[in-house]
């Protein structure tokens, strides 16, 4: 037992390209897992089986009571593996070097940071200076899932939520179509004698592939925006009611003017995503049309986006309605918890062991560090200095 976790240790190094010369060493890092706060937040940042493969390793793990019972996960289930309850965010945060949580820290979580964690999520921190800041101030080491990046130029911690963001924008805009939500009354599929809807999804990369294939799966009319040649031709593959087109700006114009559902998925790694969707086009979609937009949580790529949470997810604007939650993974989050454990567990494996920070792979995940800004994208933004 105890071989084959080395054996299995050794391969996730060599995975991360640490230099599998190097000898395994036990790591003993005490890790916290604390419930998330945010509205309608109902992931975990490790389920029982992926908090025990780091107990396993020789970590402490502990726990907040509750943090896992929205993804189906009650405080027995981690008990069960060697998981350590706490009853409040504040001893846990105590008591930890590593922080592994889903959400952005906010509120009271920001008051119990120190300088000697190591805080491992979301941070989404080109679109939010003001935590930039706050993080810089509190002087920890800040490493944001979505800027993980492996060997391939992949994003391996944000493609799954990515996709499952992707896919529930579609399922979402499909029902805010329906006349009792104020939309169009539209079904977006059509049926014998009735029109499809047209879906416009800006960008095809994991997101706005995972929303094409819903929409397309549903019968819509699906037209895909992108400048890469190969995701175009892997969107017309989805299906014959799918078209990939070339992001020209008179072609956007054109598109959405007639879209009923427009869905935005553009990512630049680390930077605040740039707008492509003027108000002036929003307004020449028609009243009752959708717009959601992924990429909220990085400033958005429709000019009309706001942030808003589950608790008060849509507001009209132009006379469209608009979508702008920037946890949506959070509304399924047994599916996304599962999802985000699977490809998360080596990464908090290689953090708790000396010398994580040489790994390229988290190098390129560490946001801020000891106050400074040290993400190329991220200190080039205008309204963040280093």
């Amino acid at each position: 037992m105890k071989l084959a976790l080395q054996n299995r240790t050794r391969a996730i190094f060599k995975y991360l390209e640490s230099g599998c010369n190097q000898e395994f060493t036990r790591s003993m890092m005490r890790i916290g897992i604390p419930r998330e706060i945010k509205a309608y937040e109902g992931r975990v940042g490790l389920i029982p089986a992926a908090a025990a493969e780091l107990v396993q390793c020789g970590n402490e793990v502990y726990i907040e009571s509750s943090a896992g019972l929205l993804s189906g996960y009650p405080d027995a289930a981690y008990s069960a593996v060697g998981i350590q309850i706490l009853s409040t965010a504040e001893e846990l945060y105590s008591k930890v070097q590593l922080i592994i949580k889903v959400k952005e820290p906010v509120d009271a979580e920001l008051d119990y940071l120190k300088p000697d964690h190591i805080l491992f999520s979301f941070l989404h921190l080109a679109a939010n200076p003001a935590l930039t800041d706050r993080l810089k101030a509190i002087g920890l080491i800040a490493v944001a899932f979505e800027t993980v990046m492996d060997c391939q130029g992949r994003l391996p911690l944000l493609a799954p939520m990515s996709d499952i963001a992707g896919r529930l924008a579609a399922q979402i805009g499909c029902h805010l179509l329906h006349h009792s939500q104020g939309g169009k009354g539209i079904l977006l599929g059509g049926v014998s004698g009735a029109e499809r809807g047209r879906v416009i999804v800006l960008g095809a990369g994991t997101a706005g592939s995972g929303a094409a294939r819903v929409a397309a799966a549903l019968g819509a009319e699906v037209i895909v925006f992108d400048r890469d040649r190969t995701k175009l031709e892997q969107a017309r593959e989805i299906g014959d009611n799918v078209t990939g087109l070339y992001s020209y700006a008179d072609s956007l114009d054109r598109e959405i003017s007639s879209a009923d559902l427009l869905i935005g998925a553009i990512l630049i790694t680390g930077e605040k995503t740039p707008h492509l969707v003027s108000t002036e086009m929003v307004r020449h979609m028609g009243a009752g049309s959708v717009v959601i937009d992924v990429s909220v949580d990085q400033g958005g790529c429709i000019e009309t986006i706001r942030p808003t949470n589950y608790a008060d997810p849509t507001y009209l604007c132009e006379d469209v309605i608009h979508f702008g939650v920037t946890n949506m993974p959070g509304a399924v989050p047994r599916s996304a918890s599962q999802a985000l454990s699977a490809v998360l567990t080596p990464y908090a494996l290689a953090i708790s062991q000396e010398g994580w920070e040489e790994k390229p792979e988290l190098a390129s995940g560490i946001n801020i560090k000891q106050g400074k800004i040290v993400h190329p994208a991220l200190a080039k933004e205008p309204l963040i200095k280093s």
